[in-house]
C-alpha cells in the first residue's frame, strides 16, 4: 500500500509539474478587490470568510511564486460606473449591488475608488489587469482570452472569490476555451464553508486540478529535470 501511495503521489507531482510549466501558465486572481473582499462589501459574510482562511496572504504568496518562477499574473476585476450604466440587472446578485449603489450613492467597486482597487500587496510590475463592467465572469466579451493566448498561456491557475459563482464561472469558461485549469484550494473560498468544500470536491474537481498552495509553490521552486 505504501508503494502504491508513493507511486500515486509521484504521478500527481509529475502531472502538476507538466501542467503548470511556468512559461505557459498564468495565475488569474478573481475579484480580490477592496470593495469585494474587504471593507463594506456587498457580502459581509464573504469578507469574514476570506479573513478567516487567510486567503489574501495565500494569494499574495501564489502570485509572488508565479512571478519568481516566470509565470504570468493576471488580475480579473469587476468595476462599475457612477451611473451604473452598462450593467444588466438580470439576476439577484446584480440587483443587490444596484440596491446598495442607490442606497449609498455609490457602488463598492465604483471605478476610480479605493473599493475598485486590488487589495494591497497583490500587484506586481509585470502583471496585467483585465476589468469588466458587466457580467459574472471575466472571459465573456473581454480581452482576457486574447491576452492569455498572446502570452502563450495554456494553463490558468485560479485564486480568489467566490466558489459560489465567480470561480465556477471562470473555470467553466476556461475549460470551454481549451485551457488546463488548476484551482488553489486554500486560495479560493465561498460561503458557507461546507458548501465551498462540496463544490470543490464534487464539481470543480471534475474539470480542474485542485492543489494546495504549498504543493504548487514547491513545484515552481523545484529545479527543472535534467
Amino acid at each position: 500500500m505504501k508503494r502504491l501511495s508513493k507511486a500515486v503521489e509521484s504521478r500527481a507531482t509529475s502531472l502538476l509539474e507538466r501542467v503548470t510549466e511556468p512559461s505557459s501558465t498564468a495565475v488569474l486572481t478573481m475579484e480580490l478587490q477592496n470593495g469585494i473582499v474587504a471593507g463594506e462589501a456587498i457580502f459581509p459574510d464573504l469578507v469574514v470568510r476570506v479573513a478567516e482562511v487567510g486567503l489574501l496572504d495565500t494569494a499574495r504568496r501564489v502570485c509572488a511564486g508565479a512571478r519568481s518562477a516566470g509565470a504570468r499574473v493576471v488580475h480579473c476585476t469587476k468595476v462599475t460606473r457612477p451611473d451604473g450604466a452598462a450593467q444588466a440587472i438580470n439576476c439577484k446578485v446584480f440587483a443587490l449591488g444596484e440596491k446598495l449603489r442607490l442606497a449609498r450613492g455609490s457602488d463598492p467597486v465604483e471605478v476610480g475608488t479605493s473599493g475598485a482597487a486590488l487589495v494591497d500587496g497583490l500587484w506586481g510590475d509585470s502583471d496585467f489587469e483585465v476589468s469588466r463592467l458587466h457580467g459574472m465572469t471575466p472571459f465573456t466579451s473581454s480581452a482576457l482570452d486574447q491576452i492569455l493566448r498572446n502570452l502563450g498561456v495554456k494553463t490558468v491557475v485560479l485564486v480568489g472569490v467566490s466558489v459560489n459563482l465567480g470561480i465556477i464561472g471562470m473555470a467553466l469558461s476556461a475549460i470551454d476555451l481549451g485551457y488546463q485549469v488548476v484551482i488553489v484550494r486554500d486560495a479560493v473560498t465561498g460561503v458557507p464553508a461546507s458548501y465551498c468544500e462540496d463544490v470543490l470536491d464534487n464539481s470543480l474537481s471534475l474539470i480542474a486540478t485542485i492543489v494546495s498552495s504549498e504543493d504548487l509553490l514547491a513545484t515552481w521552486q523545484r529545479p527543472p529535470a535534467g
